[in-house]
């Protein structure tokens, strides 16, 4: 039964629950908020939805590049480099990013009258991002539900695994993720050397999945 929409940004971990969820999925919504990569990453997000069957729609919130401080807003050159879990790895933060993106699907859900709202923030987002941990997804799970008329509810299954678990998933379905985007810079290629370039390298690896990925300069 189709029942949910789902945030899918085109990176690894929404691409995957696209796939894992496809059967209840009824609309997949993307947002454009004037980050370096959302021009890389929205295409994967529409071209796996299109595969599916699944509506695909894209949202311009063109006012958080305008009024928000982040280093994912500044260009290229702003993303800080090495490991995602290091304290630099804070500067791409976009605040209450996730908060309004899931206001967005929620009012998108109760419009279409679906009951749930599906996110993929994983084990690996809590240490740097405050709306990606299980407590704020929880609250905003009772608050979605007390908002509406339709009682939505959020779904982030993901919260407590990790992104090789995730790449795992990936793997027994099959996904090729040379068709998803990570990296912050938003260059032709990944840059092989942000946090999130590192990350989905070493999931990749732990996961026992081949990566097709093209990096720059590797």
């Amino acid at each position: 039964m189709k029942d949910s929409v789902i945030i899918v940004s085109g990176g690894m971990d929404s691409i995957t629950m696209l796939y894992e969820y496809r059967e209840r999925i009824a609309v997949g919504v993307s947002f454009d908020y004037g980050s370096n990569h959302n021009a890389r990453e929205i295409p994967f997000a529409r071209l796996h939805c299109e595969r599916l069957g699944i509506r695909h729609i894209v949202v311009n919130l063109d006012f958080m590049h305008r009024h928000f401080k982040s280093s994912l807003l500044e260009g290229a050159d702003a993303i800080p480099e090495g490991h995602y879990a290091d304290e630099n790895m804070k500067s791409t933060v976009v605040p209450f990013r996730n908060g309004i993106m899931l206001a967005i699907a929620t009012g998108l859900a109760e419009s279409n009258g679906l009951k749930y709202v599906m996110m993929a923030n994983h084990g690996g987002d809590h240490a740097i991002y405050p709306d990606c941990r299980p407590d704020f997804v929880k609250a905003f799970d009772e608050a979605a539900a007390a908002g509406t008329y339709e009682g939505v509810r959020v779904l982030a299954p993901y919260t407590d695994i990790t992104k090789a678990d995730i790449a795992r998933k990936g793997r027994e379905m099959g996904i090729d993720y040379a068709e998803t985007w990570s990296c912050y810079k938003g260059g032709e290629h990944h840059c092989g050397r942000c946090g999130t370039c590192v990350e989905r390298k070493e999931a990749l690896a732990d996961a026992g999945v081949c990566d097709t990925t093209i990096y720059e300069n590797m």
